[in-house]
């Protein structure tokens, strides 16, 4: 959790993100509109999710912009992908999101994108908090004052967007929509109205305090798809989206993307070289797929910043991440729920395959993962590092020769070092866990660590 300074803000992954008024408070969201209009000028486009803050903090961010002489469109309450979308064609300077995604209610976040829809790179969230820290004096006065002015029906241009550039033919199926009761309410059931399935929907009645609650892409378990062809769930803020076919079984991001890049593949639109790119906690399994599909991959650290540089980079058709955070670079510059389901729905549809048959493109290894808390944030790299612990992953490593792999990452924003095992075989992976955990655990104990699975 990220929040403010004595003065100026911030960023950690994804935004400045804290408890709503207390790790992120008005002034906060005020000083960074003030700083977004020294940075970018104007206009900034900016939307949110349903939360209860969303009003509170995007209207001190309005306000903040104003005072700083930038017009802002007020895109009200839209997916994050909808307003990076948006910003381009609204000739933005920067687009703007007060969400924290699929966190609880009473968390929020800013999080800031170019006026080309993409993620900013850190040296210019830098240059924010920067600026946010600074006293605000100067300040335009009379006709420099910049306005606010509302965009007129947000969902329905997202929403246009989207399908004329991917339209499924879904005529005669079934879909059942989870929106998470965020920010996906509107526009997911007024796009897919659009395509001539029929169309059902949970999770469309936010209150402000019920997002992602017991609902969308973080309880997918809870989604019964009995009588559909497949169901969609989406997060807070429908940047991600998970699947579940017509047997009831989850289909993850990796088996999204490993279903996307196959279909990109065969139809010959892939390119040469790493046409995918995903983190280094995609399964095991993925990664045998993409080599028996002879399919080149780039694996970055955890994070859709880095899957989005590292496509940019090299001009990969898609990437993302386990969670359902999915990037194809042929419709759109960042994660997008929406337009993931419609690819996947597209490629059900052209070839006439069900979604559990698709999802065979790859096995998913069994993986265990366990947190090693620390005392605090700043031992945790130090941990990992450590000889005993080095000496430890070695000997897993060899244990687990070509059937598995163990990675140890420390936690950027809490006191924790993960360890990931993943194995063909379910025993020996809780097995090798268990024991480098404890391993990393006596390595810490100066910091005062405990195990926890």
């Amino acid at each position: 959790m990220v929040g403010s300074h004595e003065r100026g803000v911030t960023f950690g992954t994804d935004g400045v993100r804290g408890i709503a008024n207390r790790g992120l408070t008005p002034e906060d969201a005020l000083r960074l509109g003030y700083a977004g209009a020294r940075l970018f000028g104007g206009p900034m486009v900016i939307g949110r999710d349903t939360r209860l803050s969303g009003g509170m903090l995007s209207g001190a961010f309005a306000a903040g912009a104003a005072s700083g002489g930038a017009e802002v469109i007020d895109a009200g309450v839209l997916p994050t992908p909808g307003v990076a979308a948006l910003a381009p064609a609204l000739g933005a300077t920067a687009a703007v999101v007060v969400s924290a995604s699929h966190n609880p209610f009473p968390d929020n976040g800013i999080k800031f994108f170019s006026g080309a829809g993409r993620k900013l790179p850190e040296e210019r969230e830098r240059d924010l908090e920067r600026l946010s820290a600074e006293s605000g004096t100067g300040r335009p006065t009379g006709a420099g004052v910049g306005v606010l002015r509302r965009l007129d029906n947000p969902a329905e241009r997202y929403a246009a967007l989207v399908l004329g550039k991917l339209r499924p033919r879904a005529a005669g199926l079934r879909i059942l929509l989870d929106c998470a009761n965020g920010a996906a309410a509107t526009v997911a059931p007024l796009a897919f109205s659009g395509l001539g399935a029929e169309v059902e929907t949970v999770g469309v009645e936010p209150t402000g305090t019920n997002i992602n609650e017991g609902c969308g892409s973080t309880h997918v378990e809870g989604l019964n798809p009995q009588g559909f062809d497949v169901a969609f769930a989406f997060d807070g803020d429908a940047d991600r989206v998970l699947a579940v076919d017509e047997t009831g079984a989850v289909v993850d991001g990796d088996r999204i993307i490993a279903i996307l890049a196959r279909d990109l593949k065969e139809r010959g639109v892939l390119g040469e070289g790493a046409g995918v790119v995903v983190t280094v906690m995609s399964n095991l399994g993925f990664f045998k797929a993409m080599d028996a599909l002879g399919i080149g991959y780039e694996v970055t650290p955890v994070g859709d910043r880095h899957v989005a540089e590292a496509m940019a980079r090299g001009g990969a058709c898609v990437g993302g991440e386990q969670s359902g955070h999915v990037i194809l670079s042929e419709y759109v510059t960042t994660g997008d729920g929406l337009v993931t389901a419609l690819a996947l729905l597209d490629v059900m549809t052209r070839t006439g395959r069900p979604l559990s048959e698709l999802a065979r493109v790859m096995d998913v290894y069994p993986q265990t993962l366990v947190n090693v808390p620390v005392a605090e944030a700043r031992f945790a790299k130090q941990v990992a590092a450590s000889e005993p612990v080095a000496r430890e992953v070695s000997a897993a490593e060899r244990r687990l020769g070509e059937e598995g792999r163990i990675l140890l990452r420390p936690s950027g924003t809490e006191p924790v070092v993960r360890v990931m095992v993943e194995h063909a075989d379910a025993e020996t992976c809780e097995a090798v866990a268990g024991t480098v955990a404890k391993t990393v655990a006596a390595a810490g104990a100066n910091a005062g660590v405990e195990v926890e699975s």
